[in-house]
């Protein structure tokens, strides 16, 4: 059954996304309370908010990424659930459990579902379970430079190092030949350890110059998943998007239901809810290849948004308040127009990655 609607969210999140749920409450009749590092004392989600509370200090790990700090501010202003944006504890399913233990809702996947999709590895082994195409590559994550070889060898080069637990390009290293193997992979597992405190590694068939297409799904706590069309993604730097559109030029009508078909059977199956971005590769010939899922709201959702119609934040409210997909989407999905989003990027002209240009 439904449970009753909300009558306060808490934002677990800051700038942007943290004013786009605000808005979105606002217009369910939904109270708002933001938190806030000292940094972000005078940001503008403090100000739109109905509430604000401090968290901590302007680091992150002391502030943002401080669960107890954020359910302890949950509980003291009596919300009903909390909203995690992008970023930070958006994908943690350790904070998901932690919300529910409390009595609080997680706007969001399940934690099951958020920890079988945040293991990349692991991901891909389900969808080719679930007949969703996938790039052939390593079967798990790599335990020596040995099978590394052995594996590369059997799908043949280029291959592409990736990060089991990461994203955003870090501990990502692409090979063209035997002898650079072990030592860009002694760099991955670096890097990975780094960033995302996990140096597991798997490796891939790498594509060159390949589009990057992901498609945007709703799914209720019933089992009904939708595909709202999907998202090109092809220019980037440093394996950062720079300008996002929808939908893609490169998509049929008969790719994309292909595509949705696919992503229903799969997604039902795993128990998925509520938003979430699943992201492929397509090779020359057109075939997309499933690299990841992103188990939360993109910082691109308004792009789909725009020639949807489809409020993509009010949505994963409604549905974490147990409504169903029926109830929430108009009709049958339609896409009308175009839509393009580029992102700014600060970046100094004259470092490249770690070294400094003379």
């Amino acid at each position: 059954m439904p449970s009753a609607p909300f009558s306060k969210i808490l934002i677990a999140n800051r700038g942007e996304i943290a004013v786009r749920v605000i808005s979105a409450c606002k217009e369910l009749g939904i109270k708002t309370v933001a938190v806030y590092s000292e940094a972000d004392r005078y940001s503008s989600h403090v100000r739109f908010a109905d509430q604000a509370i401090c968290i901590g200090p302007a680091k992150s790990a002391r502030s943002y990424l401080d669960q107890a700090a954020i359910v302890s501010a949950a509980e003291i202003t009596n919300v009903d659930a909390i909203h995690p944006g992008y970023g930070f504890l958006s994908e943690n399913a350790g904070f998901a459990e932690v919300c529910k233990s409390s009595g609080l809702k997680f706007i969001g996947p399940p934690p099951d579902v958020i920890r079988l999709m945040g293991v990349k590895e692991r991901a891909r082994a389900f969808m080719r379970e679930m007949g969703v195409p996938v790039l052939p590559g390593s079967e798990g994550v790599l335990k020596s430079a040995e099978e590394a070889l052995e594996t590369a060898k059997k799908i043949g080069y280029p291959v592409i190092l990736k990060a089991s637990a990461g994203g955003g390009g870090r501990g990502m290293r692409v090979v063209n030949e035997p002898d650079e193997l072990a030592g860009l992979l002694a760099q991955a597992q670096a890097e990975a350890g780094a960033a995302f405190s996990s140096p597991d590694i798997y490796l891939e068939k790498y594509i060159r110059g390949p589009r990057h297409i992901e498609f945007q799904v709703l799914a209720d706590e019933y089992g009904e998943v939708e595909i709202l069309g999907e998202r090109e993604c092809s220019i980037q730097r440093r394996h950062q998007k720079l300008i996002e559109e929808s939908p893609s030029p490169a998509m049929t009508p008969k790719l994309r239901k292909e595509i949705s078909v696919a992503l229903r059977k799969a997604l039902g199956a795993s128990g998925y809810a509520n938003a979430g971005t699943v992201e492929f590769l397509m090779d020359e010939s057109g075939k997309l290849y499933f690299i990841e899922v992103n188990a939360r709201v993109q910082v691109e959702h308004p792009v789909t948004e725009f020639v949807t119609g489809i409020d993509i934040v009010k949505s994963q409210i409604r549905i974490a308040q147990g409504e169903k997909l029926r109830e929430i989407l108009p009709g049958p999905i339609e896409i009308r127009g175009h839509a393009i989003e580029c992102r700014i990027n600060a970046e100094n002209p004259w470092i490249r990655g770690r070294t400094r240009i003379a």
